[in-house]
């Protein structure tokens, strides 16, 4: 539905994206993710008409968007700071669209009646029904952020976008919030791009991950793909999945670390140093079996730390492991893990 071809942008003179592309499907969340400054905003806003790429092309249904003005795109925006008007009430919040868009049906302006209904709707779908003659200033930041996304969604946008939507949230408030909204855009079938620097909130809400570094997207996939495969350093980092270590090509199929030599093949020369991605495998145990395409190695606890229903194990070199029952600080442990090449 929605396609970006070849985007590139630069800032003061800098390059800030160069070479952006990916595609939209009907009903599809994506999922922008990337650290502060990577460009997630501006891709946003280059979406929606209020900035414009250097070069390239922005189609929706394979019609180039740069001469249609952001009030004729027909999409919608929900930003982290919510965005609403302090001196209207919830329902005159959401209902603002639907009457500057004069909300038609069939060709013909809808009556204040249907416009009443349709935010009545948008109230029962984001669970605010009765909050309509609330002054959104009373509000919590939960529901101000239901409200923004009921108006967002009032007037049937051809794509809903989302910057950052939760980051002034709790932790709690935020899961609760981001089960709801992807409820909400499976029930609703619009597509919707999200952007956060978070990678709960990524694999919470995406149907697909785009990971964005130094201007270009890095890695596209779903976040089943890329969990399992992280492709690169940065990615396996910004995600948390396993530790990477760094390990040297010593002879063919086999690269030396701090914790041992590998039998790998990571396409690489003798002599050069390539990046590795050690996942737990199994649960470490002091006398742990090697399984078939595991390997094992001997880490010297440093530091115990409980988090949530298990013990998050520091050994040396940084590698982090997870147990059910917490060693003693100078115990040696043998760790079942797997290892894969990085680029």
């Amino acid at each position: 539905m929605l396609e970006l071809r070849n985007v590139v942008k630069s800032y003061e003179g800098k390059p800030l994206l160069t070479d952006i592309s990916f595609t939209v499907a009907e009903g599809e969340t994506i999922c922008l993710l990337g650290a502060s400054g990577s460009g997630k905003s501006t891709i946003l806003r280059m979406i929606a008409g209020l900035d414009f790429p250097d070069r390239g092309a922005i189609l929706l249904n394979n019609l180039d968007l740069a001469g249609t003005p952001p009030h004729l795109r027909d999409f919608g925006l929900v930003f982290q700071d919510y965005g609403l008007f302090p001196h209207l009430n919830v329902f005159d919040n959401i209902a603002f669209g639907l009457k500057m868009k004069g909300f038609k049906h069939e060709g013909h302006e809808v009556h204040k009646g249907e416009i009443k209904k349709r935010v009545h709707e948008m109230l029962e779908l984001v669970n605010l029904t009765g909050f309509d003659s609330r002054q959104v200033t009373d509000l919590s930041g939960g529901e101000q952020q239901r409200v923004a996304l009921a108006r967002a969604l009032a007037p049937s946008p051809r794509l809903l976008m989302f910057d950052e939507p939760l980051g002034a949230l709790d932790r709690s408030l935020k899961e609760d919030l981001l089960n709801e909204i992807r409820g909400i855009l499976h029930q609703t079938k619009i597509p919707a791009i999200y952007v956060t620097h978070d990678q709960e909130e990524a694999f919470t809400i995406a149907d697909r991950i785009l990971v964005l570094h130094e201007g270009t997207i890095i890695r596209d996939g779903t976040p089943s793909e890329i969990w399992k495969d992280p492709q690169s350093a940065f990615v396996a980092k910004l995600l948390g999945i396993g530790n990477v270590i760094e390990g040297e090509v010593v002879e063919m199929q086999n690269v030396k670390t701090e914790f041992g030599v590998f039998a790998l093949d990571c396409n690489k020369h003798v002599g050069e140093k390539i990046q590795l991605l050690v996942q737990q495998s199994s649960s470490p145990s002091r006398r742990g079996a090697r399984g078939e395409g595991e390997a094992q190695i001997q880490l010297t606890v440093e530091d115990v730390l409980f988090k949530r229903d298990q013990f998050q194990i520091k050994g040396r070199g940084g590698l982090v492991i997870h147990m059910q029952e917490a060693p003693r600080i100078g115990d040696v442990i043998t760790v079942q893990v797997q290892v894969k090449c990085l680029s």
